[in-house]
């Protein structure tokens, strides 16, 4: 006799919910920045926000709408002072709207604005959805739980990885490859500081690595290319690996 194949049972996980955050997102984005959008759109995100906590089991969704689109005027001033910063200081930004329109760094730190809000409102599991979406479409990491001033500029985005409980203060710029990161991964680390405080005026050049949640890189202070930090970086110092160039010439 042929043996029946035994079901096995697993917990089911709404990986669909991965395709509706992304849609949400977007929306979200465009509504925070574009008046007839918001006015075409905004019922079905505030719709589409309340069906995904429902999916997510999470309670109190009216409430929480409420209370995140209470908090757009304040975000969308604080874009405001990023877009602006990434125009004074990028000679390559030709106007404010291609920061707006074409900066993926910009747009990795209006998501990021928006998910930390919501993360700040004791909304679980989303705000990492919406930071994971951003990552893949800007390749910067940002987790929700990292506190950004205001003034926040990255240039090219790709490759930053930017740790749960990094601090980064005003005026701060950061460029490509930058990891913000822990020294240790250890889960009986997760409610200690384990990712670096940045003050203010800061500037980061591409592939510096920072580690270490006691670590402070002081303010107006450039950390340079390729530079890896495991300690107090005092205020108003420049930090440099020291290489040399070798030039053959070609027989």
């Amino acid at each position: 006799m042929e043996k029946t194949a035994e079901k096995v049972l697993f917990k089911n996980y709404s990986m669909c919910l991965r395709d509706a955050v992304g849609i949400f997102t977007k929306q979200l984005i465009n509504n925070l920045f574009d008046v007839d959008h918001l006015t075409e759109n905004g019922p079905q995100t505030r719709a589409r926000f309340l069906t995904i906590l429902e999916r997510l089991s999470i309670d109190n969704g009216q409430n929480l709408w409420t209370n995140f689109e209470n908090s757009f005027v304040g975000i969308r001033q604080q874009l405001d002072l990023d877009a602006a910063a990434a125009h004074k200081i990028d000679p390559a930004a030709k106007s404010l709207e291609e920061v707006y329109l074409a900066y993926p760094g910009f747009y990795a730190i209006a998501v990021h604005r928006l998910s930390h809000q919501l993360l700040t409102l004791g909304v679980p599991i989303l705000p990492r959805m919406m930071s994971e979406f951003t990552h893949s479409i800007t390749g910067t990491d940002i987790h929700p739980g990292a506190k950004i001033g205001h003034s926040f500029f990255i240039d090219h985005a790709t490759g930053i990885v930017i740790g749960e409980t990094t601090v980064i203060k005003d005026n701060v710029q950061i460029f490509q490859g930058v990891t913000l990161g822990g020294v240790q991964v250890k889960k009986s680390l997760a409610s200690t500081k384990r990712h670096p405080t940045i003050e203010n005026g800061v500037v980061i050049y591409a592939n510096a690595t920072i580690l270490g949640g006691d670590v402070v890189i002081g303010e107006n202070s450039i950390i340079g290319a390729n530079v890896c930090i495991t300690e107090t970086i005092q205020a108003n110092s420049v930090v440099t690996v020291q290489s040399e160039n070798k030039i053959f010439q070609r027989n």
